[in-house]
């Protein structure tokens, strides 16, 4: 429990190796503390269970950074072009793309496990929406598995639009939450370009959960602040946008 509650997420073999028994012994304990509710299993691992608390509701987190995020909805969204298939993440940086999303599109498919965000694109009858389907997070207005990976493996996506709670030049993307990570990871598996939107609050942060080395990101839309963009992200991604 030390060792999940330090790393909030640790593969089964890893534990077997720190604590020097079987992975079936390990197994085995960690049924008992799953049937108790200290922690929940995940395919090949153990993390600690996940509820609301400590959580900020996505309307409270739209309104930091609140006119950053609006500039960088409004870039994104001019990406999206006639007859492509977008993956449109969870968040409240990405609810402004779906805000900014243009009237005159034809023929686009928007791919989200958002609630809130299917309901913005209610507005755009010419625009195809899939909701995943899955668990709901009420207070992200976001589902998550098992059902929402089984519907993403089944779509490739031109563009997928991710949101974050981290960007580090070593560490990658990364998010608070690690049911959220699950379905972001499986997008980012099945989008043939990955642009990650985040305000300049999240530039050099690390959370908790990896989402996906910078490597694969094709572009980062971000906000001018301060000093501006870390010089180490700079030097590692190939697209920097700033508005």
């Amino acid at each position: 429990m030390s060792l999940v509650q330090r790393y909030g997420e640790v593969p089964v073999a890893e534990l077997s190796k720190l604590l020097h028994v079987s992975e079936v012994t390990i197994r085995s304990d960690l049924k008992a503390l799953e049937q108790s509710g200290q922690v929940r299993r995940t395919r090949g691992g153990v993390r600690l269970p996940l509820g609301n608390q400590g959580e900020t509701p996505l309307e409270e987190a739209g309104r930091q950074h609140a006119h950053a995020k609006r500039r960088i909805g409004q870039a994104a969204a001019a990406l999206v072009q006639d007859r492509e298939t977008v993956f449109l993440d969870v968040g409240s940086t990405t609810t402004e793309v779906a805000r900014h999303l243009s009237p005159t599109l034809r023929g686009v498919t928007v791919v989200t496990a958002g609630i809130n965000i299917a309901l913005e694109l209610e507005r755009l009858p010419n625009l195809r929406v899939i909701v995943t389907g899955g668990t709901l997070r009420p207070l992200q207005h976001s589902l998550v598995s098992p059902y929402a990976l089984e519907v993403l493996r089944h779509i490739h996506a031109d563009r997928l639009f991710l949101g974050c709670n981290g960007v580090d030049a070593i560490h990658g993307v990364t998010n608070a939450n690690h049911e959220e990570a699950e379905v972001k990871r499986c997008m980012v598996a099945h989008a043939a370009q990955v642009i990650v939107v985040a305000d300049h609050s999240k530039l050099g942060e690390v959370s908790r959960a990896h989402l996906t080395p910078l490597s694969r990101v094709s572009a980062l839309i971000t906000d001018r602040h301060g000093d501006g963009l870390p010089p180490a992200l700079g030097q590692v991604l190939r697209d920097v946008q700033t508005v």
